[in-house]
């Protein structure tokens, strides 16, 4: 038997890490092939060398049962493998027949591409674009502009794309990152639609869940090395995670029900500007009690960046006020915030939370090196801050060849838990989680998960913001829904439905109305 797509004994070495081990990888005809694996286990390096993006160091790929040899992603999409990004590759501005024909055109010699463009056949590839969207279920206007697309019918656009090109075989990148439930499942009517119709999907994720729900085959990863294929109806989520991680995971957060005391934050009619001078966050008001989770739930770009780093001091408020403890922090600056006793897990660690070329030891001092024990007026006690790096290394897990290593060489998962140490273990009244998992693993999660919920027993009161629909049901006792710069509704936690969220984070209301 032929696969449409097979990988065989391949290996790929970067300085200092072997991120690619004799990798066996092969997906049938008319499948949904679903890879899994912790971050860095090897997952997007076997993508790019089947996508042509890298060349492995040996092994062999065939497609159909013949050896061939991928150059470059030109060289990929010639031979009917078409990759969709978890970031898509649109040019906004332009519309969508527009972006299925650049790349396409044959160009004369001297004249610009766009120019180009406008002399090509619009009415003709429309027409294209219309037949596969009809063929597949791909609900796309070819006339519309892609900025004033929904995020799930821009993906549409890119897989579109690939089918104009087309591609046989598709990889899907974490393709529901940025979707809503709602979507998600659209997506997974796509996918069965492609499949039925006979191309062959892989789909990259780390949501157990959806895996499950729409895979025909799994096949996990784990340092580099496939460590097994299995069915769906063999497997369920605690075993896919413990094949992931090599030990049994915890998936489900342990936590008794909250115990709210008296309101630690309040935001009142905030108003925050994004880098392009628009509203992201507009007439937002909350509150969150001393031991509860509040989570802020949304699709990402509606406003949660913004209101995180108003918060906490890194972007100024144009409007509405903050309260910290009922003192206003409205323009605080960053160290006023955390002297206020409040503890940030930033959404981009290597932006806002480590200073990579330090080292762990520094990093973990980062808050409060100024501060007895660690000073004494303007002499610093390294032996002391010696001593907490290393007591904080252990307690929470955290693996380094040393306390003098520095951060920015240590994996995602490891540098997340030196942030959580050090914003943790110092007096803590607000916690603001902003993507607290991003990128890690499902031990990782399993831990930091742990940790926020011990931090709301401890009676700190915790504002979660993720786009993880699982983490928010999972650990809030209310949610707040964010759609365009927006709370439309909060909503207890025990009485949340996952759909009803959905159509929330869509900006459709329990009326039915559309905001």
């Amino acid at each position: 038997m032929s696969f449409a797509l097979e990988a065989s004994g391949i290996t790929k070495s970067f300085p200092g890490v072997r991120a690619n081990d004799h990798v066996n990888f092969a997906v049938e005809h008319g499948e949904i092939h679903a890879l899994l694996g912790e971050n860095g286990a090897g997952k997007s390096t076997l993508m790019n060398i089947l996508y042509g993006l890298y060349q492995p160091d040996s092994g062999e790929i065939k497609i159909d049962g013949q050896p061939v040899r991928i150059t470059s992603p030109h060289d990929a999409i010639d031979k009917g493998i078409g990759m969709v990004h978890q970031h898509f590759m649109l040019v906004s501005p332009l519309t969508v027949t527009e972006n299925i024909m650049l790349g396409q055109e044959s160009l004369v010699p001297g004249t610009q591409a766009l120019q180009q463009l406008a002399r090509l056949d619009h009415h003709k590839v429309a027409g294209r674009v219309r037949e596969l969207s009809k063929q597949y279920g791909l609900e796309v206007e070819p006339d519309a502009v892609v900025q004033d697309l929904a995020v799930g019918a821009q993906q549409r656009v890119e897989i579109i794309k690939a089918l104009y090109r087309n591609a046989n075989i598709l990889i899907l990148d974490e393709p529901t990152a940025v979707l809503t439930p709602q979507e998600a499942d659209e997506l997974f009517i796509i996918m069965r639609t492609l499949v039925g119709q006979g191309k062959s999907i892989v789909f990259i994720t780390h949501k157990l869940r959806e895996v499950l729900a729409s895979a025909d085959n799994i096949s996990v990863m784990r340092a580099g090395k496939m460590v097994g294929s299995v069915r769906p109806a063999d497997a369920d989520q605690n075993k896919l995670a413990e094949m992931m991680v090599g030990r049994n995971v915890l998936l489900q957060v342990d936590k008794a029900e909250a115990r709210p005391a008296g309101t630690v934050l309040t935001v009142k009619g905030l108003q925050v500007f994004d880098d392009r001078r628009h509203m992201a966050v507009n007439d937002v008001s909350l509150e969150v009690r001393a031991g509860e989770i509040v989570g802020i739930a949304g699709v990402q770009g509606n406003g949660q960046t913004e209101l995180a780093e108003a918060l906490t001091g890194l972007r100024p408020v144009a409007g509405g006020h903050i309260y910290m403890l009922e003192r206003e922090t409205s323009h605080a600056t960053p160290r006023r915030v955390i002297e206020s006793q409040t503890s940030h897990i930033p959404e981009d660690r290597q932006k806002h939370g480590l200073v990579l070329s330090f080292s762990v030891r520094d990093n973990m001092a980062l808050c409060t090196y100024y501060q007895p024990p660690f000073a004494q007026g303007l002499e610093i006690d390294f032996s002391a801050i010696d001593e907490r790096a290393r007591e904080l290394v252990e307690r929470y897990d955290v693996r380094t060849p040393d306390i003098m290593t520095s951060v920015g060489s240590l994996s995602g998962g490891n540098q997340q838990k030196v942030i959580v140490a050090r914003e943790l273990t110092r007096p803590v009244k607000l916690l603001i989680a902003n993507q607290p998992t991003r990128g890690l693993d499902v031990g990782s999660i399993e831990f930091i998960h742990q940790q926020i919920v011990n931090a709301r027993d401890n009676g700190a009161a915790v504002l979660l913001i993720s786009a993880e629909l699982d983490e928010i049901m999972s650990l809030s006792d209310r949610i707040a829904v964010m759609y365009k710069g927006r709370i439309l509704e909060t909503l207890e936690a025990k009485d949340a439905v996952r759909e009803q969220l959905g159509l929330l984070m869509a900006g459709v209301m329990k009326d039915g109305m559309h905001v």
